[in-house]
């Protein structure tokens, strides 16, 4: 039988692999800030910190990916510690995905302020797409650090809003770029940044959505959010 020794060593390992989830989404959150900040401003020094940086996140990835795969094969884990390190590695990789997503951002912020534009547009909309994202990641990962599927249902809903300001700004970019034709490089740059926000947001709900299984053992992907929020109220 398992001693006393091996299962604090076992929920140690855990812990510690909790910890790294939550220190790769204080980066990720980071990364965005700073990606946002670059694209507004015109900092181009530091949007080739963010592309520079993106490197912290993927090893960050490898390492964690590394420690779950070690815990798997030592330990053997089942029921909800086994959810909990399966939910561990996909929760990652939406983390790395939205670290790209920054990066991608801090790209597009690059090619916009150091090409020669005759005027450059406000990123009001751009920044109230990101302050929404924003909010969703810091609910998804505090769901992830208290075990706590509650907010899940919030983070669909502003989904849904990121999504539709995505459609605004779409509509608002092609209408400025039919009226004055030499503006269609730089909004084709910016609507390339706000694609990459509106991707964030989605990997932010699917961590979300991880946490749903995680605690409740019940899967909402795919479903709707009356669905999500059924499945949530009927596993309490």
């Amino acid at each position: 039988m398992p001693s006393e020794h091996t299962f604090k060593q076992f929920d140690n390992e855990l812990e510690s692999v909790r910890s790294n989830v939550l220190k790769m989404g204080g980066l990720v959150e980071e990364q965005i800030n700073r990606a946002i900040e670059a694209l507004v401003t015109g900092n181009t020094v530091l949007a080739e910190e963010v592309i520079n940086h993106d490197h912290s996140v993927n090893a960050l990835e490898v390492q964690i990916d590394e420690d779950v795969a070690h815990i798997m094969a030592r330990r053997q884990p089942t029921a909800s510690d086994l959810r909990m390190l399966m939910m561990v590695v996909k929760t990652i990789t939406d983390l790395e995905r939205i670290g790209d997503e920054a990066a991608k951002i801090a790209r597009m912020a690059r090619l916009i302020h150091e090409s020669e534009r005759l005027s450059l547009p406000r990123f009001n909309e751009v920044k109230y797409m990101a302050s929404l994202v924003l909010d969703m990641l810091r609910k998804a990962l505090d769901g992830f650090a208290r075990l706590d599927a509650s907010n899940a249902p919030s983070i669909a809903r502003q989904d849904e809003e990121v999504d539709e300001e995505f459609r605004l700004n779409l509509r608002h970019l092609i209408t400025f770029m039919m009226e004055d034709p030499r503006t269609i490089s730089v909004f084709i740059d910016i609507l390339f940044a706000a694609k990459a926000i509106e991707r964030m947001g989605d990997h932010a709900k699917n961590m979300s959505e991880y946490v749903v299984y995680m605690v409740k053992g019940k899967d909402v992907r795919h479903t709707s959010l009356e669905r999500m929020e059924e499945e949530i109220r009927q596993a309490s």
